[in-house]
């Protein structure tokens, strides 16, 4: 796809950039990488609040019983906690939305869809932390929710460099195309100015 038609009307999810995933006393591999996706993301949004397109911060919020704390995942991104709130690097304002999930994918068990539908969003942006689990949840979910999706590469981290580029690479040549694609946020911008 080399350009956008005129009538899409993007919206841009931002996953888990929470003070949990940055806290230095939690020493996760991810912090650093995602830490390079922070001035993209500002970026990216600051473009998206120009035109009045949605930003949104979809954060993990978790209870402290939760069924997946019953794997090797440790008890992180509690609903109502300082942990699961937005991280201060990351500029907002009281347009966009904060949307708190109870599970991996932003539009599990949250009215976000319908949200999008309202206000006839056609494609989704989607970025932040993990890429292979949050990020893809949110960005396959959205096109099952009927709209199209692109996975923001320079956006979006993972707990290596390697497992990124291999999650992107499942998707950069893929059936669905274009309505799931990977992209850059440069080349991204390009495509909607």
């Amino acid at each position: 796809m080399n350009s956008l038609e005129h009538r899409e009307r993007p919206a841009l999810l931002i996953i888990d950039m929470v003070r949990d995933n940055f806290d230095p006393a939690n020493k996760l591999p991810i912090t650093e990488l995602a830490r390079q996706t922070i001035e993209p993301i500002n970026t990216l949004s600051r473009f998206f609040r120009k035109h009045g397109w949605p930003v949104i911060f979809a954060t993990d919020a978790f209870q402290a019983d939760d069924f997946i704390f019953c794997s090797r995942m440790k008890p992180h991104s509690l609903a109502g906690t300082r942990g699961a709130e937005v991280i201060d690097e990351l500029e907002r304002t009281p347009e966009d939305r904060w949307l708190p999930k109870p599970r991996f994918s932003a539009f599990f068990d949250t009215d976000l869809a319908e949200s999008l539908h309202q206000k006839q969003v056609t494609l989704c942006a989607v970025a932040g932390i993990a890429t292979h689990f949050c990020v893809l949840t949110t960005a396959l979910d959205a096109v099952c929710h009927d709209f199209k999706t692109i996975l923001l590469e320079d956006c979006s981290a993972d707990y290596s460099l390697e497992l990124h580029e291999q999650t992107l690479d499942l998707y950069r040549k893929n059936p669905l195309q274009p309505l799931l694609r990977v992209g850059h946020s440069r080349d991204f911008c390009e495509e909607l100015s």
